[in-house]
């Protein structure tokens, strides 16, 4: 039967509850696929350096052979340590994920549909945020992070079973540690940001029950393998080398592909290409923006894991590539429409902030500004010249930002990770070998998610309907979907 939130049954609720049960479910015997050789950086850290500034296992002397047996002392594990300094960071940087989300996210959304619609994408933003959080506590994190596979992990901690105070989850140094709940939280704030992204590609015209559905359906046999293949312990992109400090392809190809995914699916908003339909608040969104920039400091910077010199070159990247970022697109738009706009402006800070992403904790800070006046300019032409070729009506660009951008940042993650570049890269890397990585995982991502997506949109069509009819659309989502208006006239 179809329904909508607005005025939803106990029955509704029974049917919704028992797909989602279903959806687990299937997705729960995956956890018995193929291990992986690859361990994850957080599952297993470098050797923690010695006093002289190398490797454990390289300062380490061996007993000479003509020592007597008693003499050989056995190899001691490093004791785990939890720092003050980590756990302080780590949750700020919990917190400015979620700042990225609520209110940054949704109020660079907000301002850019018409003043009829503002109300319901901010609760699309809010509420599937949420609803995502508490999927991740439920089933989430221990498919993603909850032991070893090449696609998905174990169902060892379904609820969080076994986790507690004491829990500890790893860094990338050995003997360092964090308090398992925060990882846990900082995790599920970067699945919460991933699934509200994409509602931005459908704005103005879908049911929001459909969306509820659609990002449940999503999040599980989606957000979750890519996110355990590039972050999670024996994870396949992990294991042959894939380069992506926070999120390229976990967060940005991955939901701009389903945003675009979306949009074909869901159809064009109703006048689209006939007649003009402005963004009813460039303040709200420059709000919006700024709130995202800020709150990305936190995402770049907080996958580092640990406050150390990483953190602060991801911290410097994010600043740097989203600067040049802006002062591209606003070229950009000064050389070919004759002004440089707020909005653009405001565009641009996401698309180096997209961008950098993947790259932030492996490149410098020179490759960095590269990276962002490439994306600038880049996005620039996705949402202009690429929109137009495809066809789709992507409200919010959500493929030309965030899905082209993060393609750029990803293959560009391996050239500038290169030490003759200014990278971190080993001195033997070599550029055109770690591009051809990045390009194989970019093409899973997209291949992946574009499938899944698909088959999510499609069930959520059959349970619920994707959209709105004409007559409730020129009424607007506000008073359809949610019995109230933004403002008072």
């Amino acid at each position: 039967m179809r329904f909508d939130f607005g005025g939803m049954h106990m029955t509704s609720l029974k049917t919704l509850f028992a797909a989602a049960t279903l959806a687990l479910a299937t997705l729960i015997p995956l956890a018995s696929v193929t291990d992986a050789l690859a361990q994850s950086p957080a599952s297993t850290p470098a050797a923690a350096p010695t006093a002289e500034g190398k490797p454990a296992e390289a300062a380490a002397t061996p007993a000479p052979a003509a020592a007597p047996a008693a003499e050989a002392k056995p190899a001691q594990a490093p004791t785990p340590t939890v720092h003050k300094g980590d756990v302080a960071w780590m949750m700020t940087a919990t917190l400015l994920v979620l700042l990225m989300v609520l209110p940054g996210l949704a109020l660079f959304y907000g301002g850019l549909v018409r003043s009829k619609n503002v109300l319901s994408v901010l609760m699309q933003v809010m509420v599937v945020f949420s609803l995502i959080a508490v999927l991740w506590a439920i089933y989430g994190y221990t498919l993603a992070f909850g032991g070893e596979g090449a696609i998905i992990g174990n169902p060892s901690k379904l609820f969080l079973a076994g986790v507690n105070g004491d829990s500890l989850a790893d860094t990338f140094t050995a003997d360092v540690k964090l308090p398992e709940y925060v990882f846990i939280s900082f995790q599920a704030t970067f699945a919460g940001i991933t699934c509200a992204l994409i509602v931005g590609s459908f704005a103005e015209r879908i049911k929001f029950s459909a969306v509820l559905i659609f990002s449940a359906l999503w999040f599980t046999f989606c957000y979750i393998p890519i996110a355990h293949m590039v972050w999670g312990p024996g994870g396949y992109l992990l294991g042959m080398g894939a380069l992506d400090f926070a999120g390229g392809t976990v967060v940005h190809i991955n939901a701009g592909i389903a945003g675009l995914v979306g949009a074909y699916l869901v159809g064009k908003r109703l006048g689209y290409g006939k007649e003009a339909i402005p963004p009813h608040s460039l303040p709200l969104t420059m709000v919006g923006a700024s709130l995202l920039w800020v709150g990305w400091f936190g995402f770049n910077a907080g996958s580092n894991l640990e406050a150390t010199s990483g953190a602060a070159l991801a911290f410097v990247n994010t600043l740097f590539a989203t600067a040049a970022a802006v002062l591209a697109w606003c070229v950009g738009e000064a050389f070919f429409k004759g002004k440089a706009s707020m909005l653009g402006a405001a565009s641009g800070a996401i698309a180096g902030l997209v961008a950098i992403t993947p790259a932030c904790g492996s490149v410098g800070p020179m490759g960095a500004l590269i990276i962002g006046a490439l994306a600038g300019f880049i996005c620039l032409w996705g949402v202009t010249g690429l929109k137009k070729m495809l066809g789709a009506d992507d409200s919010l660009d959500v493929f030309g930002v965030h899905g082209l951008g993060g393609i750029v940042g990803a293959l560009l993650t391996g050239v500038f990770t290169a030490p003759s570049l200014g990278g971190t890269g080993k001195p033997d890397f070599s550029i055109a070998s770690q591009v051809l990585i990045q390009a194989e995982g970019v093409v899973i991502t997209i291949v992946w998610s574009a499938v899944a997506a698909f088959i999510a949109y499609k069930i959520a069509d059959l349970i619920v309907g994707l959209r709105v009819t004409d007559d409730e659309q020129r009424e607007g989502l506000d008073i359809v979907s949610h019995g109230e208006t933004a403002y008072n006239r």
